[in-house]
């Protein structure tokens, strides 16, 4: 055990997601297994600059793997990109002993996560976050249930859209990257999936006119993923309506994909990158992220890990379109 450790610290910070709580609870028993004390942070850096801290115990956790969202809260917070704020965080750790800092959450609160460790404060990041965007890892905390549920709601959509014989446009998450709309649009068969990745490739007139060809086909409704990058889908579906006399509605699913009880994956992946990140700091690890890798859970540099671009698997998109 690392003799400079002695108190880990836990917060969940920017969007929540499906699993944070699977993440903090094993923090929270992997920490106490090892004879450690546990304190949680409310609403990630705003609550760490308010000193919302508090004792966390075996109980304090108890029943909330099978729930969704945050049992710790979240908040943005911009004020912590100041120097000042970020000194004054790492005052408020040292002040409450916290020796150590597991930050759940994206790429904003690894920097956090990271302008801490450069003060002295030996922190270590696990991904969560709905969108699948954090290039060290394939896997994010709360994806895989994001994805189930935009697939099941757009299974319900697609049953009134054939009875209609509409076109649906279905609007997912993802404002900068285009996985939950890529596998939903896989998923659920969709004709088409337009991401922001492949703006460039985004051609209205062309959907319109293969619209117009698979209705005379005998074709009798059709489904566009529209990922939230895209955005305007009520304007789109006017336009194709109009072009088409096809009837076309747009649905936003929202933030429903945030919410519910996490799959098993998220549960079980969340569980294992919450206690990984406990054993990282124990063996003098700092400033870095957890990762699942090629199967394996690793750790990265938070700087190597930021540095790192993601891109929506190719193979995946170039798939979706012949189907």
């Amino acid at each position: 055990m690392n003799s400079k450790i002695n108190t880990i610290g836990v917060l969940t910070s920017g969007g929540d997601a499906p699993g944070m709580n699977a993440a903090i609870r094993a923090v929270v028993r992997t920490a106490l297994d090892k004879g450690l004390r546990v304190k949680g942070i409310r609403r990630g850096y705003l609550g760490l600059l308010e000193e919302d801290i508090f004792d966390m115990q075996a109980k304090t956790v108890s029943d909330i793997i099978q729930r969704g969202g945050t049992i710790l809260y979240t908040a943005r917070c911009p004020e912590f990109k100041e120097v000042e704020n970020q000194d004054k965080g790492a005052q408020i750790l040292k002040k409450h002993g916290i020796d150590g800092l597991v930050v759940i959450g994206g790429d904003g609160s690894f920097r956090g996560a990271a302008d801490l460790a450069k003060r002295g404060v030996n922190t270590v990041g696990v991904p969560g976050t709905i969108d699948l965007d954090i290039a060290c890892t394939d896997y994010t905390i709360g994806f895989d249930t994001a994805v189930n549920t935009a697939m099941e709601t757009i299974d319900r959509i697609r049953d009134t859209s054939t009875s209609h014989e509409r076109c649906s446009i279905i609007e997912v998450m993802g404002r900068k990257a285009g996985h939950i709309a890529l596998w939903s649009g896989i998923a659920n068969g969709a004709e088409d999936i337009l991401i922001k990745e492949r703006r460039d490739e985004y051609d209205e007139q062309y959907i319109i006119e293969k619209i117009n060809r698979r209705r005379e086909t005998g074709k009798k409704h059709y489904i566009i993923i529209n990922a939230e990058g895209i955005g305007e889908s009520e304007a789109m579906a006017k336009r194709i309506e109009d072009a088409t006399g096809m009837e076309t509605r747009a649905t936003i699913i929202g933030h429903a994909q945030r919410g519910g009880s996490p799959t098993a994956r998220d549960r079980v992946y969340g569980t294992t990158m919450g206690a990984k990140a406990v054993d990282i700091l124990l063996a003098g690890g700092t400033n870095c992220v957890v990762a699942y890798k090629s199967g394996e859970f690793i750790s990265y540099d938070i700087a190597e890990a930021l540095a790192m671009k993601k891109d929506v698997d190719q193979y995946m998109y170039d798939l979706s379109k012949r189907l």
